[in-house]
C-alpha cells in the first residue's frame, strides 16, 4: 500500500489553534488540489479528533473528478477511514453517512456498546490493538480490502503514528502565510516525539500555491 501524507500548517507549524478548532490556512487553489489528490486514492484518513473537531466528509467535490473515477470503473468517492481506539466517533457523523464506504479502525478496549452503535451506520469495523490502534495492523486490514492508495489528512496524532511506523511514502505540506503560536496548538506530528531516530525526508518539489508554499517530499 502507498500512504501519502497531506497536511496545511501555518508558518510556525500549527495544524489549528490551541483550541483544536478548524482554522482556514490555504485558500482555493489549495483545496483544488486537495480534492484531486483525495480523487487519486482508494481511501482517506483521518483521526477521531479531526471527526469530532471538524466533521469532515471527505468526499471528492469536483463533479468532474467524480465523473473521472466511475469511468475508471471506480466509485465517485474514495472510502473513508478513521482512526478511533475508543470508538468515540458520533454515529450522525459525516464521514459515516452512505455517501461512500467507511471503515473505523478501533481498539479492543473500546466498549461493546460503541461497536455496535457504529456498525448500525454501515461502517466496517477493523480491530486493531488494545489501549491504542495498532497502525501497522489496520492499515494492513484496509490493504486486504483492496485499498492500495491511501491518503492520511490528520491530525497531528495520527499523522505521528503513521511516520513512527515507517508506513508513509510521500509527504505534501502547504505552509500558509500565517502565524498561530500556542505550546498547546497540534503540529504536524504531535504524540510523543522522535528523540533518537527521526524521519528523513527528499525534498521533491517546492511552488507557491495561493498566498503559500507547497513542499513536496518522499519519505527515504
Amino acid at each position: 500500500m502507498d500512504v501519502v501524507v497531506n497536511a496545511a500548517m501555518s508558518a510556525d507549524g500549527k495544524l489549528s489553534s490551541r483550541r483544536r478548532e478548524q482554522v482556514v490556512i490555504s485558500g482555493p487553489e489549495d483545496f483544488a488540489r486537495l480534492d484531486a489528490l483525495r480523487a487519486s486514492c482508494d481511501a482517506v484518513c483521518v483521526g477521531s479528533g479531526t471527526v469530532l473537531a471538524d466533521d469532515p466528509h471527505l468526499t471528492v467535490e469536483d463533479p468532474d473528478l467524480r465523473a473521472e473515477r466511475r469511468a475508471e470503473g471506480k466509485p465517485p468517492h474514495p472510502a473513508r477511514v478513521v482512526v478511533d481506539t475508543r470508538a468515540r466517533t458520533p454515529p450522525d457523523s459525516r464521514v459515516l453517512d452512505d455517501v461512500a464506504a467507511s471503515y473505523v479502525l478501533v481498539g479492543n478496549a473500546a466498549p461493546d456498546d460503541r461497536h455496535a452503535a457504529l456498525r448500525e451506520t454501515g461502517a466496517t469495523l477493523v480491530t486493531a490493538g488494545d489501549e491504542r490502534v495498532d497502525i501497522e495492523k489496520g492499515f494492513a486490514a484496509l490493504e486486504d480490502e483492496g485499498i492500495e492508495r491511501l491518503l492520511v489528512e490528520g491530525g497531528g496524532e495520527i499523522l505521528f503514528s503513521v511516520f513512527e511506523a515507517g508506513l508513509v511514502d510521500e509527504l505534501s505540506v502547504f505552509i500558509g502565510s500565517i502565524l498561530i503560536g500556542g505550546r498547546d496548538a497540534p503540529t504536524l506530528a504531535d504524540g510523543a516525539g522522535f528523540v533518537e531516530e527521526f524521519p528523513e525526508l527528499a525534498l521533491e518539489a517546492v511552488e507557491r500555491v495561493d498566498d503559500g508554499v507547497l513542499c513536496r517530499y518522499t519519505v527515504e
